[in-house]
């Protein structure tokens, strides 16, 4: 138990930065485009100038147009609609942003695996297909930027904080979403960006400055805004208009759910809507928040033109800098003095959120994450390669059942849904039936006849474990507690590509119209031990002249199972039950405890046996 104690522990740490996306990267960047496109051509002249601005010095990696409508998967530039996508999901401030996006090699593959992830989203036509676009888009994504799935920390940045009370006013809770010392949100990170990149826009507007810094201040501020806007979009995810409490699973289960499935919203302004999330974006969804955004990108273009005036403290420094407040390591909004009514003039288009956890709070959905305990029944057959004795070749037939009690740790769908986390320890009772094959051959019989069967029928103990792994089963056990202490990042890049297929991730399961498909091989191992009762299990040996010996034995069997297929599979609040095939070989060693009776004058040696199986079982587990 104590390897499972370990593996849990590394578990307990990668919970910690789970994923909390609200849109894919296409999602993001196709709002930012549409909220560009439908700017009246004053606004975008003057935005076009700006970014003309922003990429002198920079024209080999941005973009000649603010947004490129031509998509590729072979990125050599990026435009101004990409640093919405990178922004919170692939970077942790506006500053880190831009030395990823104008420095990296990596982004641009990021951005390549962005626009097949979009094309594969429009192309896909069942949910199956859907998944898999997904699964493979992530599965890219995790290597090309490594931190991709624990960049996120352990705050809630992506969320809206949830309404204290039922008739909380727009204005009281956008307070207290911006107030200094405030708990991070979506709104809290959306109001500090865009105040900061408006006061940018400002000195761009009203100081005396060089030509390279009115340049430095524009991409500058063009890169607090993109950080901005990303938060604003994320509002309009409905897993993130519910708010975010509970443990792990709830949160990550209530995020999925609502996503997935949608929930009626109505912005402070009272416009209703049916908001989904995350790789589920609708044309609708998209137009509502792509005004907001271009209410936002619009106030930005107004400062840099002398058209709108923002307060400023006179306290304050205004760096050209783009912004280094990192959202991932930070869990409160520091000391800020917002332009709150410019700020609120965006926000009145966003939606209400639910009411915080109570009375009239917004159901909360759990996902498979976290201990359970639960039952596995199962039926399988057997094809052996002969018998326990050296002459013993004919191939035969075995079939049996099992029943098992088992306890583990989920970690199911973390990443996405083709995701495999599923951790246990089981422990039951095996009975098999005897051998189709009857040591004499020559011996007529339209029946299995368990005294002469080649190996007679008998029960064991049975145990199955499962474990996912990174490069070679097991390799977190050995590896977990060390890194938890001194690499805990490394740890975390890890547990991501084994609950997700490993570094190779050929473990991955593959969604399809009949049920889901994964190779399993080194994740699941079966070990079942016969003849350790007080009636000793007892079979014929014989050899080349058919004279028998009768011995009693040991034997253990191994079960590697490397093919699963899931037909059927429901989860319900805090159960699971589960219908699963599962093809396997396997090998049984066999060990003599007595001869009890010898015909022969050979000597009694037994070999192990190989064998392929397949199983059909039923698993059921309960949540804690």
């Amino acid at each position: 138990m104590k390897f499972l104690y370990r593996y849990i522990l590394v578990c307990c740490l990668f919970l910690s930065a789970l994923p909390s996306s609200a849109w894919v990267f296409p999602e993001h960047r196709y709002i930012a485009m549409l909220a560009i496109q439908q700017m009246r051509p004053e606004y975008r002249a003057l935005l076009d100038q700006l970014w003309f601005r922003a990429r002198t010095g920079n024209e080999t990696r941005l973009s000649a147009s603010i947004i490129d409508t031509i998509t590729t998967v072979k990125h050599t530039q990026l435009d101004y609609a990409s640093w919405m996508g990178i922004a919170g999901d692939h970077s942790c401030s506006p500053n880190n942003m831009m030395q990823t996006v104008l420095s990296s090699n990596w982004i641009l593959k990021v951005a390549d695996i962005a626009s097949q992830l979009s094309i594969d989203l429009a192309k896909a036509k069942t949910p199956s297909q859907m998944t898999n676009a997904i699964r493979n888009s992530d599965i890219r994504l995790q290597k090309a930027d490594i931190n991709y799935a624990t960049r996120a920390g352990t705050n809630s940045v992506h969320f809206l904080l949830s309404r204290k009370k039922l008739n909380e006013e727009a204005l009281a809770y956008f307070t207290n979403c911006m107030e200094s010392g405030a708990e991070l949100n979506a709104l809290a990170a959306y109001g500090w960006f865009h105040n900061l990149a408006l006061l940018k826009a400002q000195r761009y507007a009203r100081e005396k400055i060089t030509e390279e810094e009115k340049n430095a201040l524009i991409l500058g501020a063009l890169a607090d805004e993109a950080f901005a806007i990303h938060f604003l979009e994320d509002v309009f995810a409905a897993g993130h208009i519910v708010g975010t409490w509970g443990n792990a699973s709830q949160r990550k289960g209530t995020h999925d759910y609502y996503n997935e499935n949608g929930i009626e919203a109505i912005t402070w302004e009272g416009k209703h809507m049916v908001a989904t999330g995350d790789a589920y974006l609708t044309k609708d969804i998209a137009l509502i928040a792509a005004k907001s955004v271009q209410q936002s990108i619009e106030q930005l273009v107004d400062v840099s033109n002398g058209a709108l005036l923002v307060a400023t403290n006179s306290n304050q420094a205004i760096s050209a800098q783009s912004d280094t407040f990192n959202v991932c390591t930070n869990n409160y909004l520091p000391a800020a003095n917002l332009n709150d009514q410019i700020i609120a003039n965006v926000l009145m288009n966003t939606p209400i959120p639910g009411l915080i956890d109570g009375k009239g709070g917004t159901p909360r959905f759990r996902s498979e994450i976290g201990v359970f305990a639960g039952a596995s029944t199962a039926i399988h057959a057997s094809t052996l390669k002969g018998g326990f004795g050296q002459t013993q070749n004919e191939k035969g037939f075995v079939g049996g059942i099992d029943a098992n009690a088992m306890i583990g740790f989920g970690l199911d769908g973390v990443l996405n849904k083709s995701g495999d986390g599923l951790i246990f320890l089981q422990g039951g009772w095996r009975q098999d039936a005897p051998n189709t094959t009857q040591i004499f051959q020559n011996v007529p019989s339209p029946y299995v006849n368990s005294l002469i069967s080649m190996i007679p029928g008998r029960a064991g103990l049975n145990f199955r474990l499962r474990l996912p792994f990174f490069l070679v089963p097991g390799d977190l056990i050995v590896a977990g507690p060390i890194l938890a202490l001194v690499a805990p990042k490394t740890l975390q890049r890890m547990a991501v590509a084994s609950v997700n297929g490993g570094l190779v991730p050929w473990q991955s399961g593959i969604a399809t119209s009949i049920g889901r498909f994964q190779f399993i091989l080194g994740r699941e191992v079966g070990v079942t031990f016969y003849g350790l009762g007080k009636t000793k299990d007892a079979l014929f040996i014989t050899d080349q002249n058919d004279k028998a010996a009768l011995v009693t034995y040991k034997s253990t069997k191994l079960d590697f199972p490397f093919l699963e297929y899931v037909p059927l599979r429901s989860f319900s609040q805090d159960q699971t039950s589960t219908l699963k095939v599962q093809l396997a070989f396997g090998v049984d060693i066999p060990k003599i405890s007595e001869v009890v009776v010898q015909n022969s004058s050979s000597l009694i040696i037994l070999k192990p046996i190989w064998n392929f199986n397949a199983r059909i079982l039923f698993n059921w587990r309960h949540y804690f």
